[in-house]
């Protein structure tokens, strides 16, 4: 068994974001970044199925040459080999079409639901439909018995139990680990992950949908106004006049 894990990074959520002076990208400068939490599941359940069912596993990011940091502590936790196409993730789109070159070969490819920095949630739809694979998204279980494959997907109000044939396009919660299941590198294996092959594709020409014309950060909160829970008159007149909440 074959399975393809999608590997991408964001920025740790403790770091301060700006934008270039263009306010056109994001500026990378003094930012730590790390393993998509979702992508990270992804990879935590293939390796309990690599020790389960012996599965070969395979990760594969679309980046430059300042990602293959992240792209080897992922293949510390357990994977058997890395592959990187080395380009720049414009957009999703441009993502999908480059992870279909390799993924053509895998009738099991894991991707995150969605990436922690834009939370666009469609590479791994575009790429099943790139493929014309099965696809399920937002998966929180995922099994193999015999030739099928069984997930449970979240909706809304409840779970949907499904069933389908390879090969096919998975797209995972981090929900899907419990926090007592994730797994921290060993020093073996990171030291493993240095100096482990890494297999680097040049990129296909691909086409960019979305273009960004302006970047922006939230408005910053206003102020709390302190009112005393004496002064009910004062609450009423912020609450109904000033701020028109009813």
């Amino acid at each position: 068994m074959k399975i393809l894990v999608c590997i991408n990074q964001v920025p740790d959520t403790t770091s301060q974001i700006n934008f270039t002076t263009d306010h056109k990208s994001f500026d990378p400068t003094g930012v730590q970044f790390v393993i998509n939490p979702s992508d990270e599941a992804a990879l935590i359940r293939a390796i309990q199925l690599k020790e389960q069912e012996g599965a070969h596993i395979t990760l594969v990011h679309v980046g430059l040459s300042d990602s293959e940091p992240v792209l080897r502590k992922a293949f510390a936790l357990g994977a058997d080999e890395m592959i990187r196409i080395d380009t720049f993730p414009t957009d999703g789109y441009f993502v999908a079409q480059q992870l279909a070159v390799v993924a053509k070969d895998y009738p099991i490819i894991f991707c995150g639901r969605e990436s922690l920095d834009y939370n666009g949630g469609m590479v791994g739809g575009m790429l099943a439909t790139l493929l014309d694979y099965n696809f399920v998204d937002d998966v929180t279980a995922f099994s193999i018995e015999g030739e099928k494959v069984k997930v449970t997907r979240t909706i809304d109000g409840g779970k949907e139990l499904l069933e389908s044939s390879f090969p096919i396009v998975v797209g995972i919660q981090k929900e899907l680990i419990p926090e007592n299941e994730i797994r921290i590198p060993s020093m073996k294996g990171i030291m493993g992950a240095r100096k482990a092959p890494l297999q680097l594709l040049s990129p296909i020409e691909a086409q960019s949908q979305p273009a960004i014309t302006s970047l922006e950060k939230p408005q910053e909160k206003a102020p709390i106004k302190m009112i005393s829970p004496d002064n009910l008159d004062e609450l009423i007149d912020e609450l109904h006049n000033k701020r028109k909440l009813f």
